[in-house]
């Protein structure tokens, strides 16, 4: 059953009928009356206490759950503020419940509010619009984009998302852009670009932190593109053994090498007709890039074990969080492939960057933690909640994993709490950081030789800072051998797990 929600400023004729100053129920009353809604959104301005009596007057009125959402407005037309409050509550309310069906009542408030509503219905909020009126009771309307437009305020109180998706036709929203949870003004104005770049059937680099949400952005741009029936596949860059990497982007034929015991497609012959997603594309090797290249240049890939080239047709979206143009200059990455992938180029912000953001992640997902938790342990379960010291000291975090580290923390919280409210000593508990290098004992012993005495030993010690820099290059790399092979300086990661063995 369709979630309906009704959004509706409170009016003065609303007030006076909870009064029974006038003949009738008001325009609210009449809505709710006549439509069946799941909730009621009530945006005001009014002191809380009139607002309060008429809450409590309406709910007896509707079993729709009732929700206030108190506004500050310079004045009740001034369309800025009132354009502000209302996406405010709209985004909130979209975030909380993705697939409930919106419905705006114009007819309480002033011409200004009713105007704010039409263009949102008509914009980045589509809803059913309501109206109602003594005579003829409450009803839904149904007004032309052309005569909305005549409601329009300055261009400069529409966010730029609207003026985009209006003037250049951007596509619908898809759930995969719902999903990545903002309100700052950076992340709205990067969602705009990865709609419009998902349009064209170009490369796409994602540059961003660990932790960002790189793939996030990277299958949105894949769903809501021409290619969005087509497949959508994900690889690795950093992941892959070199001795392995024409095997796996290419494919083989059977035979074709001790172990190929069938035909195997690769990477690019999979993502045919769709996406191929690269992901950390700075950590392929520069014979590895030159072979890539080919590709992109002839559209086609030969199949390790035969001569004969497979058309293609894909549209990769790769994304890193190195600086490759650094690369460049420093020799590690072609320059040539750089251009080719560096089309449509987005450059994701960190969290910390992002202002206003992370207390809305941080309620979401608290959220959608306790929903998983809920669906696991059912009727057991009890929701756990942050205190407001709690949810100070997640504010004042750096999150130098951005995204990635809040969620994990966050799971953390809900795994380890041990009553309802999530104290600040929990926080504590979950959040990890980073250990200075100044407290590395070993180090310590070689910087001071005076504390050499009989029972040191030179190869012990040695060991030692052998496994300290294995240890910080696996956490570098998230456990990659590979990667941390590569920064360690070693030809692979056998020779790591070598060094490892005689730890």
């Amino acid at each position: 059953m369709t979630h309906k929600i009704l959004f509706c400023w409170i009016g003065m004729t609303d007030i006076r009928a909870a009064k029974g100053e006038i003949d009738g129920v008001g325009p609210i009353a009449q809505a709710v009356r006549a439509f069946e809604f799941a909730e009621v959104q009530l945006l005001t301005d009014m002191d809380a206490a009139t607002v309060q009596i008429y809450s409590d007057w309406l709910q007896e009125r509707t079993t729709a759950k009732i929700q206030l959402h108190s506004c500050q407005l310079a004045n009740p037309m001034d369309f800025a503020t009132i354009y502000e409050a209302v996406t405010t509550a709209l985004g909130k309310v979209r975030q909380q419940v993705p697939a409930a069906k919106f419905t705006y009542h114009i007819s309480p408030g002033t011409s200004a509010m009713a105007a704010i509503w039409i263009i949102l219905a008509k914009t980045s909020y589509p809803a059913e619009l309501i109206q109602s009126s003594v005579e003829s009771g409450a009803k839904v309307i149904s007004i032309p984009f052309e005569l909305a437009a005549d409601y329009c305020p300055p261009l400069a109180l529409i966010n730029d998302a609207d003026i985009l998706r209006i003037t250049q036709g951007l596509p619908p929203q898809v759930a995969e852009f719902d999903a990545i949870i903002h309100q700052c003004q950076a992340m709205q104005e990067l969602i705009n670009r990865s709609r419009i770049v998902a349009m064209h059937d170009i490369p796409v680099l994602i540059n961003g932190e660990s932790g960002t949400g790189k793939e996030l952005f990277a299958r949105a741009i894949h769903a809501s593109s021409p290619r969005k029936d087509g497949p959508f596949i994900e690889v690795n860059c950093g992941a892959i053994p070199e001795n392995l990497f024409e095997s796996e982007f290419f494919g083989h034929e059977k035979g074709a090498f001790t172990g190929a015991a069938t035909l195997k497609k690769g990477y690019i012959e999979s993502a045919d007709g769709g996406t191929l997603f690269l992901d950390e594309i700075g950590e392929l090797p520069l014979y590895a890039q030159v072979k890539l290249l080919r590709v992109i240049q002839e559209q086609s890939v030969v199949r390790v074990g035969t001569v004969a080239p497979i058309k293609v047709n894909i549209r990769i979206i790769s994304a890193t969080n190195r600086d490759l143009m650094a690369a460049v200059v420093a020799g590690k990455f072609r320059e040539d492939l750089f251009h080719r992938l560096a089309i449509g180029v987005l450059k994701l912000p960190p969290l910390r960057e992002r202002q206003g953001d992370l207390g809305l992640l941080i309620d979401f997902f608290i959220n959608e933690t306790n929903r998983e938790f809920k669906t696991i342990h059912q009727a057991t379960w009890t929701d756990r909640k942050l205190s407001a010291g709690a949810k100070n000291s997640l504010t004042q975090h750096a999150w130098p994993g951005n995204i990635r580290e809040l969620r994990n923390t966050i799971t953390r919280l809900i795994l380890w709490a041990q009553h309802e409210t999530i104290t600040i000593t929990d926080v504590a508990n979950a959040i990890f950081s980073k250990p200075s290098s100044a407290s590395a004992p070993i180090i310590d012993q070689l910087t001071n030789l005076t504390a050499i005495t009989q029972d040191f030993k030179l190869k012990k010690v040695l060991s030692e800072i052998a496994g300290q820099f294995i240890d910080k290059a696996l956490n570098e790399t998230n456990g990659n051998k590979s990667q941390a092979a590569k920064l360690l300086g070693f030809n692979n990661y056998q020779t790591l797990d070598n060094w490892q063995k005689k730890q």
